[in-house]
């Protein structure tokens, strides 16, 4: 038997409306803040993550699914789902138009990486990006918005921490005291970190090694190195979210795992997992070609989503699968079952008829497996009386209804 890889999840019938339910409820919420849909490719050029990435990462240097295609050009499935976003707005020109574009995303993301907990090889991204500002109170909006997420789902023993990282600036001053910092010891950092030493010693931060982890504890804060104009942006910031009611706290251990991000970073997390993560990101567009625009956003993980709910024990609710089966007795009353069928699903209503050739009683039983509300059975007599029994399956009510007027059945099933 071919069985899945490893790392990926089917999403069977019986589970869809679980996803079905949370994106309905994001692109709500979404839309209340203005933000539109984008949708781009699952795979894209390999410089585009090397650039907007970056190269020192560990979603660049371990993780990437990259291939060569047939005409020799080197391609990657997405890692993540804020330089899709980036590239398509920069290509489509976009910033010609009114600023800020607000956009949303639902994608699957791929990173071979050890399969975790809610944390699969392929999974899926809800994410939010803004382009066009960069004012804090906007950084301010896309943590309400998130924090508006988890909240409509029950979820509210959540903390916000925040950071800054500066900017190419201030940053470079920071990388030279953590150089110093780390020099003594840089032969027994990994060889990963090793190489990221003089590139970009921020990502030594950011590793999953357990010795590089234990080097860097003490590190310098960034907080300590940021220059006025970042450190203006924090303190704006704290204020935006103390006006929003949003409570958080100062993290400055927070770097994020991608190089495209400056001055505000932020993770949410639900009982020590992390559970969303952005920040600013004011580089990347002119990094991948376009012109000087800044920008914000985050992403979260909807398998993640959906673990963390069931571990809270929040229902998620089941729509009704079924609203009327149809049973009948006999060809000509099969056709008529299969007619009456069709007319009421253009009214919009869900039903079902038998297509195996099972009796009356199997038939109502598979009516009651499915749940239906209703059901009716349609016969010899039905046919020429034109009327039938129409049985509600929860409270044993029986209406008569006539077969011809698909209106009043309706009405009925609709509790109009």
């Amino acid at each position: 038997m071919i069985q899945a890889q490893k790392g990926t999840k089917d999403v069977l019938p019986q589970d869809s409306y679980k996803w079905q339910y949370i994106e309905d409820k994001l692109r709500k919420i979404a839309a209340e803040y203005g933000c539109r849909e984008i949708r781009t490719p699952i795979f894209e050029a390999t410089e585009l993550f090397e650039r907007g990435v970056g190269e020192t990462t560990d979603v660049v240097q371990k993780e990437m699914y990259t291939f060569k295609d047939k005409g020799n050009r080197s391609v990657t499935l997405k890692p993540e789902g804020t330089a899709p976003a980036v590239r398509a707005f920069v290509e489509a020109s976009l910033y010609s138009e009114a600023q800020p574009t607000k956009m949303f995303y639902f994608t699957p993301v791929f990173r071979y990486e050890n399969v975790q907990k809610g944390r699969l090889r392929e999974h899926h991204q809800f994410g939010v990006e803004v382009f066009g500002a960069q004012s804090a109170s906007l950084d301010a909006e896309i943590i309400s918005l998130a924090m508006r997420v988890f909240n409509e789902f029950g979820l509210n023993e959540l903390k916000l921490h925040i950071n800054s990282i500066g900017c190419p600036h201030c940053r470079k001053k920071y990388n030279e005291a953590l150089k110093s910092f780390l020099s003594d010891n840089l032969d027994n950092l990994c060889e990963t970190c090793k190489s990221r030493f003089d590139r970009n010693p921020m990502r030594i931060l950011d590793c999953k090694e357990e010795k590089c982890k234990e080097i860097t504890k003490g590190a310098p804060i960034i907080l300590d190195y940021i220059c006025d104009d970042c450190r203006e942006h924090m303190d704006k910031l704290k204020k935006c979210l103390s006006a929003l009611d949003i409570q958080f706290e100062v993290d400055p251990h927070i770097v994020r795992g991608l190089d495209y991000y400056s001055k505000t970073v932020f993770e949410i997390i639900n009982k020590n997992i992390t559970v969303c993560g952005g920040g600013r990101y004011d580089t990347l567009i002119e990094q991948i070609g376009g012109p000087e625009i800044p920008a914000v956003g985050f992403g979260m993980g909807l398998e993640r989503l959906i673990l963390t709910l069931e571990e809270e024990n929040i229902n998620i609710p089941k729509p009704d699968l079924m609203e009327i089966y149809i049973g009948s007795m006999g060809e000509n009353a099969s056709y008529e079952a299969l007619k009456l069928t069709n007319q009421l699903r253009k009214l919009g209503v869900k039903a079902d008829i038998d297509h195996v050739g099972r009796s009356v009683k199997a038939q109502m039983k598979y009516a009651n497996k499915i749940n239906s509300k209703f059901s009716v059975v349609l016969g010899e007599d039905e046919l020429a009386n034109r009327t039938a029994k129409l049985k509600n399956m929860n409270t044993g009510d029986i209406f008569d209804v006539n077969i011809d007027n698909y209106e009043g059945i309706y009405k009925i099933v609709k509790n109009i």
